[in-house]
């Protein structure tokens, strides 16, 4: 038995259109190929197998590498943040979470305003930070909340913390929580996004909550927790499964803190699983379309690769994977249908190879299976990697 699993996901890092793409209208994607087409340098994921997964692009193939790899399918009915990381713990979706293309309807809407006492502005799909540079300054004469959405499941609500207090912002987000948990307003989640500045020099702060769903049911998080196992959540992991599972959150404020928190617990002494969500890939070069900051932030990643790998102990095992796609060359600013790749690699492995193409749920039987417990869902691949 591995006596840790170390699992990092690179948030949006797809490797190609999946075979249900088209439903998505997302044929053609492909995060990982055309970031490469642009140019990107990864020695150390190429070295663990990264461009030995079938259809890889332009991403050296090393036979002689380390550890075992391979590519997932997502199975649930859905491409976003929440459906992708529960179902990679065993949770497949059947229903996907409403998006609200043309903003929120005028009966949540009054609802909302009404619990405030303030007018909403914006109630558009809106980029983070285009939103605080169109409307932050009719939100520092009026006072109104600044509410906007995004191709993800989700309401975030912006405001000056000068102008609206954080307390005010939370309670305000916790409502908004509460009723949209059901239909006819399912939503994923509800994000504070609370920010300082003047126009033109507008700035988020490091006072983020997100409010988000707790899974329909058990994911391997709750089975390890239950078993007695430690369940280590860095970053936006404890956010994601509304802390369901979780022995101990870390949180983070980006890619590289994220590494350094996950580096961080790999210095601990426990047992179980550390799980790991790097958000930049996503949140600041996918959605944004940013090619060249994708490609810069794997390589940056990839350049920690071996701090990572060195801090591993015989019995410990690395994960690397994704949640969805986002490729920056496609239309629009939507997630993208697209496999993700799985990367494994162990110090006491002996040998090397590739894994079967399987689904997200796969790693979560995985999971459970090294640690002798009930899994939620997937077939493990723990008998492939020797």
């Amino acid at each position: 038995m591995l006596n840790r699993i170390h699992v990092i996901v690179l948030d949006s890092a797809g490797i190609g259109a999946a075979p249900d793409a088209a439903d998505f209208n997302d044929l053609g994607c492909d995060t990982f190929g055309h970031i490469s087409d642009f140019g990107v340098t990864l020695p150390n994921m190429e070295k663990l197998g990264l461009g030995m997964i079938k259809s890889m692009k332009g991403i050296k193939a090393i036979p002689d590498h380390k550890g075992y790899a391979g590519k997932l399918e997502e199975k649930s009915v859905g491409k976003d943040t929440l459906t992708g990381h529960w179902e990679l713990m065993g949770v497949i979706s059947q229903t996907p979470f409403p998006v609200y293309e043309k903003g929120f309807d005028k009966e949540l809407l009054g609802k909302l305003e009404a619990f405030s006492g303030r007018k909403i502005i914006c109630n558009l799909p809106y980029s983070g930070t285009d939103v605080l540079r169109d409307y932050g300054e009719e939100h520092l004469k009026t006072g109104a909340l600044i509410v906007y959405t995004s191709a993800d499941s989700v309401l975030q609500v912006a405001a000056h913390e000068e102008v609206v207090p954080l307390e005010e912002l939370y309670k305000f987000c916790a409502y908004a929580r509460e009723i949209t948990m059901a239909p006819p307003w399912l939503l994923g989640r509800i994000i504070a996004r609370p920010f300082l500045g003047a126009p033109g020099n507008f700035s988020r702060t490091t006072g983020r909550h997100d409010y988000a769903l707790s899974p329909p049911r058990e994911t391997a998080l709750d089975y390890l927790k239950n078993a007695g196992l430690d369940v280590i959540a860095i970053g936006k992991i404890n956010d994601i499964f509304n802390k369901q599972g979780i022995t101990k959150a870390y949180s983070t404020k980006g890619n590289m803190d994220g590494v350094d928190k996950a580096a961080s617990v790999m210095k601990e002494d426990f047992t179980g699983l550390s799980f790991t969500n790097l958000v930049d890939f996503d949140m600041l070069y996918g959605h944004r379309r940013d090619l060249s900051g994708y490609a810069k932030a794997l390589e940056a990643f990839d350049a920690r690769l071996p701090e990572l790998m060195g801090l591993m102990r015989e019995d410990d095992l690395l994960v690397l994977t994704a949640d969805h796609g986002n490729d920056p060359t496609f239309t629009g600013t939507d997630h993208t249908r697209e496999y993700v790749p799985i990367i494994a690699y162990s110090p006491s492995m002996a040998s090397h190879g590739e894994l079967p193409i399987g689904n997200f749920a796969d790693l979560a039987a995985t999971i459970c299976d090294n640690f002798g417990v009930q899994s939620p869902g997937g077939n493990s691949f723990l008998g492939h990697l020797s």
